[in-house]
């Protein structure tokens, strides 16, 4: 199993009692990862919130039950993980300690690289004196939530930081915490560019975002007749369905959240992606992007047409080299590159 520091580390004070937890206590950990310490600790009781695929499947393989989010409340203790996102993070800080009963424990972590050194002070503003301790490079912090100590002002204003706005002129909505959530990357830009006006019938667009990609196809491409969205994290997936609404014009989009990695639907006569170099806080991982373009070239129809971007320096060529008939690079600009593939006609 990968070590999770964070994960560990929020662990800590149950582990240590520093915090005690009552056989049949009501237990909500959001944003949550599976790990070994989930299933001693937590024979019943344990309400899974993760919104983000890979994430959740872990979650269900190892025989946890998991949501997106949920509405209930009244918990005797709250665990979170918050985003490296600040105001997402506060957000979710916020959104802990409204869930929690009075009396009841918020336990929070994160990476010192990653949030973990401003944990202390915004869990304190929010709900009074906490406690702490520190390893694998992370930070838990911990507070027993009474109402004489809750600042209910400032959780309400925090809960409010992730809300969705528009942005770009009102070109789209989105929120804190997604991918490049307030601008369009320049990445995406670059591909966009080089999209050709002749694709047609049934595309994908893996790993969506909030459908900056997807929007630019059926602006530009009058001939494509259905987009499937392929989106890991159902926060983004989310606003991408609203901010496609009004480009829909008859062809029929379908929002699909899951992990690409392990597979898509199709055949597809193309597909569009911009994959994501990073992942549980490592940069740079090209195990994500090979994964994608297998999932692409599987998905694909016979003679179909992929186009991607990337950045310059990962090692996609081979992979491309290995599952693709051709490819090219279309441009290479400010560090991004964008690609050609067309499957063979007979596999």
């Amino acid at each position: 199993m990968t070590s999770d520091p964070a994960l560990e580390t929020l662990f800590l004070p149950l582990e240590r009692g520093e915090v005690a937890c009552a056989p049949g206590a009501r237990v909500l950990f959001s944003r949550a990862r599976a790990g070994a310490p989930l299933h001693p600790l937590f024979e019943a009781g344990l309400n899974c919130e993760q919104s983000f695929a890979p994430d959740r499947d872990a979650l269900t393989r190892a025989g946890h039950d998991v949501v997106a989010e949920t509405d209930a409340s009244g918990f005797d203790l709250v665990l979170v993980l918050p985003g490296r996102q600040r105001q997402e993070a506060r957000a979710q800080l916020a959104r802990a300690v409204s869930k929690v009963k009075p009396g009841g424990v918020v336990i929070a972590a994160a990476a010192n690289t990653e949030g973990g050194k401003t944990l202390e002070a915004d869990l304190s503003a929010l709900a009074g004196p906490v406690e702490k301790l520190s390893k694998h490079k992370c930070r838990a912090v911990w507070v027993r939530v009474e109402e004489a100590a809750r600042d209910a002002a400032l959780v309400a204003d925090w809960a409010a930081l992730d809300a969705v706005r528009p942005i770009l002129d009102g070109a789209f909505v989105s929120r804190p915490g997604v991918f490049a959530w307030d601008r369009i990357d320049p990445a995406s830009v670059l591909l966009i560019r080089h999209l050709p006006e002749t694709l047609s019938g049934k595309g994908a667009d893996l790993g969506a975002g909030i459908g900056v990609l997807a929007r630019a196809v059926l602006e530009r491409a009058p001939k494509v007749t259905a987009l499937d969205l392929y989106e890991a994290e159902k926060r983004a997936l989310d606003l991408a369905e609203r901010n496609l609404r009004p480009s829909k014009d008859g062809v029929r989009l379908t929002g699909i959240w899951s992990d690409v990695t392990k597979g898509i639907e199709g055949p597809y006569d193309f597909i569009v992606m911009n994959p994501p170099f990073h992942q549980g806080g490592r940069a740079d991982r090209a195990d994500v992007g090979q994964g994608f373009i297998r999932a692409a070239a599987r998905g694909l129809r016979p003679g179909g047409t992929l186009y991607m971007v990337a950045n310059r320096h990962l090692p996609y060529e081979h992979n491309l080299a290995e599952v693709f008939a051709t490819h090219q690079m279309l441009a290479d600009e400010s560090g991004y590159k964008v690609i050609r593939a067309v499957k063979a006609k007979g596999r």
